[in-house]
């Protein structure tokens, strides 16, 4: 049986402790991954508490460049002697946010790359980690206009331009009930990514998606949007959290109903 346990998000619950950030923890045919690690080094603590020995981890793979994902990497090396790290090959500490005139970085830690280059391996296509358990990468381009409407940005020799979202990439598993992708911001949108998915996979059926939906300031008429391409795939199972957050939830909630379930620390999803 597929386990996956949500060991950072924004609600506690169960004693652990919440952040701005989402880490999930996989048991997938023998093998132990950690899809990213938070925004600091208390998924440690949060997952010591649930009896998950980090050392123990086989795979380790970043959603996309930015803070809230990538900071708690180098912790994680420190206490895990062997997992390589899967990020995009367009990973880079260029990732800025701007909130009305101010610009700020918001990318993985500085000197990340360099300092663990023995451990970081980059993904630029569909990449096989282990049986059942794969990387689907961006391949159809970028998409700076989801990035300019975010105000979100990469810092470029000529200056800042609007982040393509290059950088993203979604862990897919194949589980007896289907596919199963987890995408930890869904910055693209689910919709391209569940399309880029049945490219990759065109004969699966795809059972579940999960991560965070960045919808914590967005619209009512983009959540119905988004919920709308969630029906549209028939997908079984949705798991979100994180930069969904309440009210987008709830929304999304009567929309979807039963397919859809709220992320909280703790959390364990077994397929």
């Amino acid at each position: 049986m597929d386990k996956i346990i949500v060991g950072i998000d924004n609600i506690p619950s169960d004693g652990l402790k919440k952040e701005w950030g989402l880490s999930l923890y996989i048991e997938h045919g023998g093998k132990k991954i950690l899809l990213d690690t938070g925004g600091s080094d208390l998924f440690l603590r949060n997952y010591a508490k649930l009896g998950i020995d980090i050392s123990d981890v086989d795979y380790g793979v970043l959603s996309h460049a930015h803070c809230d994902r990538a900071n708690g990497i180098p912790a994680f090396f420190e206490h895990n002697g062997k997992a390589k790290f899967y990020v995009s090959e367009k990973t880079a500490p260029d990732c800025y946010g701007r909130l009305l005139f101010i610009t700020f970085y918001c990318g993985i830690p500085k000197t990340l790359l360099d300092d663990h280059a023995d451990r970081i391996v980059k993904v630029s296509d569909v990449y096989k980690i282990s049986d059942g358990v794969f990387i689907v990468p961006h391949k159809n381009g970028g998409y700076p206009d989801i990035g300019r409407k975010g105000h979100m940005l990469r810092k470029t020799k000529a200056g800042f331009v609007p982040d393509d979202l290059c950088h993203e990439q979604s862990l897919v598993l194949e589980t007896g009930k289907g596919l199963v992708i987890l995408n930890s911001c869904s910055h693209s949108g689910p919709g391209i990514v569940i399309d880029e998915v049945r490219k990759a996979f065109p004969d699966q059926h795809i059972y579940g998606y999960l991560g965070g939906l960045h919808l914590w300031n967005s619209s009512e008429r983009d959540i119905r949007e988004v919920a709308h391409d969630l029906k549209a795939a028939r997908l079984e199972y949705i798991g979100t959290g994180h930069c969904t957050k309440n009210r987008a939830f709830g929304i999304l909630k009567e929309e979807l109903g039963d397919k859809i379930e709220q992320f909280r620390t703790g959390l364990v999803i077994e397929f």
